[in-house]
């Protein structure tokens, strides 16, 4: 029996989509011979992540009463507790309820799952924009994926063929549930904390996890492997960035490091729920929430993310927020602190965000030596220098601080 926090859903247990053995040879056979409708790269990533029990209990993509619901009241028809809608588009005039799809992910070419489909709908993609990314503003990159969509959902349940590039192109990162289970189980621990990143560690990543690891038997340092926006920096960085980090400033057997194959939604609240969600599949217990959590620009309060998890209906998710206020370096503290321990003014401190980590090294400026670890920056500035191209990276109030609390 585990002592780890039960998987999300009624059945407390994982529940992994993707086939094995003789089951998956035969479905991938009969996939070749179905109708393919070509996937979004977000679509394949969603794929993979019910494959591998980490969207646990969902069985396939939404119909139209569980995408409306979910934008709605974040919970599906059945009533367990769900964030964001997680729908396949198509502008296929042709397939109809009842057809068998093979679904092709447009970037590689591979079938990713088999569809049995069960509904065809249209939705009103203003609405999911205001309910889940809360504006319509084109500028904003979850708005402009889903605006994008074709003109229909398709909805039924999936069989799983393939993970995609991810076993092999982030081989000893890349988890599945039952596999960060085990390390969990295996480690002793059974108060887990996430840490969920899309950037290396800076100081106060580092201070957020240290503050975590005070108070819980070990922190997951989870992080994004799937597509981010222009100017965030690759995965395969960010991993050799995070392990520096982790081998030189952590104590050994008190952090983990993992990958998940989902792209960002830059969804703020409603994405810190599903963050939640699966990391309570992963075995974690707790999901750190700092400043700005899966943000973007200055289209969240900083303390949003928090502020949600209030809202949500008793009971409705196992894993907790561990809510952390904004933290920054104080010269007059000597050190990290927070807006909760530190009493000093804002000339006194130094604000740490991302994206003025990429920002400044992005344009060949130096760090001071607060911001992160002479480790992180030597990866990071040998990254920067070997770009041929420069993104314009843009600061926004929540990264300078000039934000109402």
């Amino acid at each position: 029996m585990s002592n780890l926090v039960a998987p999300h859903g009624k059945e407390e247990k994982l529940m992994p989509l993707l086939l094995e053995g003789d089951e998956l040879k035969a479905e991938t056979e009969k996939a070749k011979s179905l109708k393919q409708i070509k996937i979004t790269s977000k679509e394949s990533s969603n794929l993979v992540m019910m494959g591998i029990g980490a969207f646990t209990p969902l069985t396939g993509f939404m119909t139209k009463a569980d995408w409306q619901r979910v934008c709605d009241n974040m919970a599906l028809t059945d009533g367990i507790f769900w964030p964001v809608p997680v729908t396949l588009s198509t502008d296929d005039e042709e397939v109809k309820a009842g057809d068998e799809l093979a679904l092709v992910d447009d970037d590689t070419g591979t079938i990713m799952a088999t569809i049995q489909v069960s509904e065809k709908y249209s939705i009103d993609k203003e609405h999911e924009c205001k309910s889940v990314y809360t504006t319509t503003d084109a500028e904003h990159p979850g708005v402009v994926k889903v605006m994008a969509q074709p003109k229909y959902n398709l909805a039924g349940p999936v069989k799983v063929l393939s993970e995609g590039v991810y076993p092999e192109e982030f081989k000893g990162v890349y988890q599945r549930p039952a596999e960060s289970r085990k390390i969990f189980e295996d480690l002793g621990w059974t108060r887990v904390a996430a840490l969920q990143l899309r950037n290396p560690m800076h100081r106060s990543h580092e201070f957020l996890a240290k503050i975590a690891v005070e108070v819980m038997d070990g922190v997951y340092i989870h992080q994004l492997l799937g597509k981010l926006k222009a100017g965030d920096i690759p995965a395969d960085v960010r991993v050799k960035a995070i392990q520096a980090l982790v081998d030189n400033w952590f104590v050994e057997g008190t952090v983990v490091q993992g990958g998940f194959p989902m792209e960002m939604l830059y969804a703020g609240p409603r994405e810190a729920l599903l963050h939640a969600v699966f990391r309570q599949n992963y075995g974690c217990s707790h999901l750190i929430v700092g400043r700005d959590h899966a943000g973007v620009g200055d289209y969240y309060g900083p303390f949003d993310a928090q502020k949600i998890f209030d809202k949500i209906p008793e009971g409705a998710l196992k894993c907790q927020n561990l809510n952390i206020d904004w933290t920054f370096h104080c010269y007059k503290c000597g050190g990290m602190a927070s807006m909760r321990t530190c009493p000093h003014g804002k000339d006194d401190r130094l604000l740490l965000s991302g994206t003025i980590v990429r920002k400044t090294l992005s344009e060949g400026g130096e760090l001071p030596a607060e911001f992160s670890r002479p480790e992180v920056v030597k990866i990071l500035q040998d990254y920067y220098q070997s770009l041929d191209e420069k993104v314009e990276i843009k600061l926004h109030g929540a990264a300078t601080g000039d934000v109402k609390k």
